[in-house]
Order: C-alpha cells, then structure tokens, then sequence
C-alpha cells in the first residue's frame, strides 16, 4: 500500500489480509473456469455434441462469464474488512447532490473514503504484481497515497490552503505517532520485546529529518524577515517553498532508485520478516567456552562433545535467536494470491479515483459549513480527522502485522507511508499550487514546525536500537493524544497576527 513496498513486501502484506478459505475458493473457482472455457467434461455434463451441445457450449460460456465476474465482485468485496463501509459511498454522494446538512454531509463522504482508500490500494498492489517489483514499485510510489492527493489537489482548487498544509503534517504525525505507537503497544502486548530491521528504519527516518528541515527553514527565513526593516515578502517564502519542493522530489527520487535498483536486497529483507541466520560456528567451536557432554545439545557458540551438535543463529539485526529448534513451528507455506488480472484492476482503479474526487468534492465544500457550526477549526480537522481517511487501511496492516510479530512490515507501512507524504505528496502539492495559481508553500506557523520536530527526533530516538516494546508504543500514542488535543484549541492561521493569509 505505500509507496516502497517491493513485490515482495506487498505480496507479504497481503497475505495478513486473505484467510485459506478464501485462497482455497479462489482456486476451486477458477479451475471450474477454465474446464468450462476449454469445454472439458465434468461428471456431471458429460460430452456433448450436435446442436444441442452447441447450445449448450454457449450457455456454458455465458454462465463462465457471469462466474468470472461474480468470482472478480467477490474478490474485490472481500480484498480489506473495511469495504462493509462501501455502502456510505451512495450514501454521501447522495447527501452531496441533494445538499444536505454541512455535518450529514462531512460525516457520510468522511466514511465513504475511507474504503475507497482501501479499495485504491488494492487496485495499485494487484496492477503493481502484474508489472513486476521495479515497475510496481515506481506504481506504489506514484499511487501510494493517491486519496490524500485527490483530497489536497480539490481543496487547492478550492483555495482551502490551509486544510491542504493540515492534512500532509497531519498524515506524518499520524503515520509516525498513531499507527507507529499502536503498533508497538498491540505488539508488545502479546511479545516482550519485539525486534525489526533498524537499517531500514534509520535510512527512512534519516530522509524525515530532511524533510523536517526543509520545513524548518521557510519557518525561520519568514521569522528573519518579520524582524527586517522591511515587511515580510510572503513572494520570497513561495520561492523558498517552490525550490525547496523540486530538492525534495530528487531525493525522493533518488530514494526510489536506492530502494529497487543499488540496495534492494535490503528491503527485500523486509518481505519475509523471518530471522536472517549467519554462518553457524562447527561442531566442537568453543565462542564462550562453556560445555555440553554426554550427547547434549549446545548452542550459543558453545563446545559439543561426544556426538553433541553446537547451533548458533542470529536476526536480522544481531539478536540472538536458535538457528535449529525442534519445537519450534513450522513456518507456514506461501499461499497463492487472489489475482483480478490487468484490465479489471485497471478498471477498478478507474472507478475509485472518481468516486474519490466525487466525494472529496462534497468532503472539503463541507468543511466550511462545519467550521461555522460546530466551531472546530479547520487546523483540528485537517490535521486529525482528514487523515484517518486514507490512512485508515494501512494502520489496520501495521497493527495486524505487529500483532504477528512482523515488525519490519509494520515499521515499513508507518514510516514509509509518512516519507512519501513528506517527500512526494507535500512537494507536489506546492508545485501544483504553483501551476494552478494558488500560492501553496512550505511555511508552516512555528508551533507546528515545533510540533513536527519533536515528533520526527522521538521517532527516530524509539527505533535507533532496532527493538519495540508495549512502553514505547504508549509513549508514542501519549504524544499523539496531547498534539491532538493541543490543535483542538489552536485558532486557525486567519484569527492570528502577523501570520500571511494563505
């Protein structure tokens, strides 16, 4: 679902969604499919031939081609437990057209998205194994978080600015505080202590800092100008923020080509998210010095003797771990994957990306009609609400994945996700800004460039040493919960001075 996920990651992701009952039906279906399509016998049929039986041939290939469809209708129905909400797609269009309340139509478009987002990611992941993992990979990169890009693109239309620099800190904040710190705590309820690829993690967050520093700086060039003799040029900010976008999109770049071509296998660890062993020291190799005898087993790098064997196994990222433990499970067999083929994924992807924009149409016209009535600003709505809209899906992956003790999936869903926004969906938007003439930057006040610092350092802080526990994920959810209720009371950027009205 997000942008970086080689084949292989995502193929890993889907499996924590697809349960054996539904692989199982989906093999049974098609097999039924092609002997039908091929015209072979089935014991109930049996040969046929004459005018009769091409009658029947006909009929058989028609009904193969209602089974197809309802067999792809299935598929699609059961890709992602959170498509029961689909029915609030008819539902918020319909409160859209027929102009309902501001709040009937806010909340029934809010939840509509929310699947569309799922169903969004489902279409790119089944497009992206089609394609293979480089070209799938560049296909994540693009539609990764396409639902957050339709909301900005049409609140940007719409000259809601202010709501467009909302959601893409408040899907970094979410992704690295939220789903992060949800993750560790359901994780590390049912684990002590949970253990991940730190190089993945540090690469990712290292890239977040730039990205946190590229805010930085507009906030303080605008500070250096208020101080001037002369007025602040908010003209020199929407330089500062245009140039500083097209740096972020190289690296962004730059990034992609690190991840699928030059340092691939390093991701690719990711995908399987099982213990990396190193060589295993010979039989009768002492590292410690300790002994077993009388045909015992050793392990740790201890000294076998009188038949014994020594073992020593290693993660990932250099705990120790049994290399050969005979009570240990059986990994389970790769099970193949539901496939909707290129043209009816391409056609689902067709179909959602309208509804998106249909409902982020009625979503954002709405939000002005809320703010009125209910009195929460668009800060609050922008940074918390919006977010959980196409975020939804992929916090479900993170905890689901933690919850299985694949921390690296987990780690690579959360803060992959809030890279790209950083790097890919926040520049675009500003550059977007600029071609259709809305002044889109990357200033963002001082108390939220604050906000976004701190976040990013105690992210980065939790994940250094490659380990999570329950503790850490509360810490996490706690900083979240108190940012959440700091922007609750924050005034928009209109009701405070000296700040340029965007």
């Amino acid at each position: 679902m997000t942008l970086e996920l080689s084949g292989k990651v995502r193929r890993a992701i889907r499996r924590l969604a697809w349960g054996e009952s539904q692989t199982t039906m989906s093999q049974s279906s098609s097999r039924a499919e092609v002997d039908v399509e091929r015209g072979e016998p089935d014991e109930h049929t049996g040969l046929l031939s004459g005018e009769n039986g091409t009658n029947h041939g006909s009929t058989l290939v028609k009904d193969s081609k209602v089974r197809s469809t309802l067999h792809t209708i299935e598929i699609i129905l059961r890709s992602n437990p959170l498509n029961w909400l689909l029915g609030f797609v008819v539902l918020g269009i319909v409160a859209g057209a027929l102009e309902w309340s501001p709040t009937a139509i806010f909340v029934l478009n809010f939840l509509a998205i929310v699947p569309l987002a799922a169903l969004m990611g489902f279409a790119t992941e089944e497009l992206a194994d089609e394609a293979g993992d480089t070209v799938g990979g560049l296909m994540n990169a693009t539609f990764g978080n396409a639902v957050e890009m339709i909301v900005s693109i049409v609140a940007l239309i719409k000259g809601e600015i202010r709501i467009v620099q909302a959601s893409m800190l408040g899907s970094i904040l979410s992704n690295i505080l939220l789903v992060l710190g949800m993750a560790f705590l359901f994780g590390g309820i049912g684990h002590k202590e949970q253990t991940f690829n730190a190089t993945v993690a540090s690469t990712m967050s290292s890239l977040m800092a730039v990205a946190t520093s590229s805010l930085i700086i507009p906030a303080a060039l605008y500070a250096t100008l208020e101080r001037s003799d002369s007025p602040p040029h908010f003209e020199q900010i929407l330089r500062l923020s245009r140039g500083t976008s097209i740096v972020l999109l190289g690296l962004y770049i730059l990034f992609l080509w690190f991840q699928l071509s030059t340092h691939k296998y390093i991701f690719d660890s990711v995908a399987t998210s099982e213990p990396a062993l190193e060589a295993a020291p010979t039989p009768n190799t002492a590292t410690n010095g300790s002994t077993a005898t009388n045909g015992s087993t050793a392990t740790n790098g201890s000294t076998a003797t009188n038949g014994s064997t020594a073992t020593t196994g290693f993660t990932a990222n250099g705990s120790g771990a049994a290399a050969a433990d005979p009570t240990a499970t059986p990994k389970e067999p790769k099970e193949p994957e539901p496939k909707l083929g290129m043209i009816a994924s391409i056609a689902l992807l067709l179909i959602v990306t309208v509804l998106v924009s249909i409902c982020a149409e009625y979503l954002v016209g709405s939000i002005e009609g809320i703010v009125e009535s209910s009195g929460i600003s668009k800060t609050f709505i922008g940074l918390i609400l919006i977010p959980i809209v196409g975020n939804a899906a992929e916090h479900a992956t993170a905890v689901v994945a933690a919850v299985r003790n694949k921390m690296d999936l987990a780690i690579h869903v959360a803060i992959g996700s809030s890279m790209q926004i950083a790097l890919f969906v926040t520049p675009c938007t500003v550059l977007i800004g600029w071609a259709i003439g809305q002044p889109m930057s990357l200033y963002f006040q001082t108390f939220e460039t604050v906000v976004f610092f701190v976040s990013t350092y105690l992210t980065y802080y939790v994940i250094q040493d490659g380990k999570s526990n329950y503790l850490e994920g509360a810490m996490l959810l706690g900083i979240y919960i108190i940012i959440a209720i700091s922007f609750f009371v924050y005034p928009d950027s209109a009701n405070i001075p000296g700040v340029p009205s965007l």
